[in-house]
């Protein structure tokens, strides 16, 4: 029988030095967040909302400023109106791509939920295919990385846009660091210099001290319930970077003429720039529980990625777990172990926008956000489940003390 207590117990004594470089890396982010606060004078009078159409709503604009900022990009539109990141991402690509238009995915098979936005599953339902925007994608190498070499020849006259996903997904590959991204963008431009590089930025932000805007992506977008709400905005999303493609995105989650000028705020600003100061602080209490799950799993015998000890570059920690059982077993110890409906059984079942089953623990305060410690995985082989969240190490601590002895028990 596994003393679970004393596995964790290892691994946080193993892990200490770099949870102190992790700390170091909150304390540069949350300076430059500091430092835009700072800049724009934000204040009280900025967490005022308007109603209606949202017209003139000084803390909207100057939270765009702020995020813009703090992001390295040119221009930001910060939208409690986006549903999801996905929605964010939809709204940056119909914004920017036309009929003819190219798209070509450079890191393989994008994220389940774009799928359909793309029109590579699904019936269509005015998908990108439905428009008449061709897609195209390199797949990556056996290993898991860019193809780099195919990545120099990829991009051709047609490719109006290269759509770069950050973070793994529901895959079992490298997530990206800044410095790929950089270096992406650079061979794309030296193919075609109007092309424009698009980033997936979800579970990215805060990651490292730069965001891909500030290395040269012309525009990126995410989803405000995940690392940039710092777990308490409520709903929402983003798009940074080129002041022309934000304003394109924008006109998508509006309509022309109206862009980023409109949309209420419904009285969210405060929790929306609390979110951001929030933000540093818990990405990196998520990106030590990462490092927590990947030691104890790894000792344990199960492959894991990212590796112990190997630097983070998103909030999600895989396990390949082998099986359905092992999965939901899993599942259900985080369930048990969260602040919000701990008493629920999770059960695979359906989601709108996934090919497969999923079965998800996530008893987080706001719903979908993941950003307290949460688990999830598809019902199909070789049966991974992704870890994502956590606001203290020391929650994921817990939880993975149950997790342990219950996936052990099968």
């Amino acid at each position: 029988m596994i003393n679970s207590a004393q596995v964790l117990s290892s691994a946080e004594q193993a892990l200490f030095p770099i949870f102190y470089k992790i700390d170091s890396q909150v304390k540069q982010n949350l300076q430059k967040v500091l430092a835009s606060f700072r800049d724009h004078r934000v204040g009280v009078h900025h967490f005022a909302g308007v109603s209606g159409y949202g017209h003139d709503d000084l803390g909207r604009e100057t939270l765009d400023q702020v995020f813009a900022q703090v992001m390295g990009a040119e221009a930001a539109a910060v939208r409690v109106q986006f549903v999801s990141g996905t929605h964010a991402i939809a709204c940056a690509l119909f914004g920017v791509l036309r009929p003819g238009d190219e798209m070509l995915a450079v890191a393989g098979t994008p994220y389940d939920t774009l799928e359909e936005v793309i029109g590579i599953r699904g019936n269509g339902q005015g998908s990108l295919l439905d428009f008449g925007i061709s897609y195209r994608q390199l797949d990556l190498t056996p290993e898991g990385t860019i193809a780099w070499e195919n990545l120099k020849q990829g991009v051709s006259d047609r490719t109006k846009l290269v759509l770069i996903q950050r973070s793994c997904g529901y895959s079992w590959r490298f997530s990206l660091s800044i410095n790929d991204i950089e270096k992406i963008v650079a061979i794309v431009k030296q193919q075609n210099p109007n092309t424009i590089c698009f980033v997936d930025n979800c579970y990215g932000e805060f990651i490292e001290d730069k965001e891909p805007t500030a290395v040269g992506a012309d525009l990126m977008a995410g989803s405000l319930i995940k690392n940039p709400g710092g777990t308490i905005v409520t709903a929402g999303g983003y798009v940074a970077g080129r002041a022309d493609l934000v304003e394109a995105a924008a006109c998508r989650l509006t309509a022309p003429g109206i862009g980023s000028y409109g949309g209420a705020t419904f009285d969210q600003n405060r929790l929306l720039f609390q979110g951001l100061f929030l933000a540093p602080q818990m990405v990196g209490e998520a990106i030590k529980g990462n490092h927590l799950t990947a030691y104890v799993f790894d000792k344990l015998g199960y492959p894991v990625n990212p590796l112990p000890m190997s630097p983070r570059r998103d909030v999600i920690q895989a396990i390949k777990l082998g099986s359905p059982q092992k999965l939901i077993a899993f599942c259900k110890a985080i369930q048990q172990h969260s602040p919000i409906g701990s008493y629920l059984d999770p059960v695979p079942g359906e989601m709108p926008g996934y090919e497969s089953l999923l079965v998800m623990a996530g008893g987080t305060f706001i719903d979908g956000s993941t950003s307290e410690f949460s688990a999830d995985g598809p019902l199909r082989e070789p049966y991974v489940v992704f870890c994502q969240g956590g606001t203290h190490w020391t929650h994921v601590a817990i939880a993975l003390e149950a997790a342990i002895v219950a996936v052990e028990a099968i």
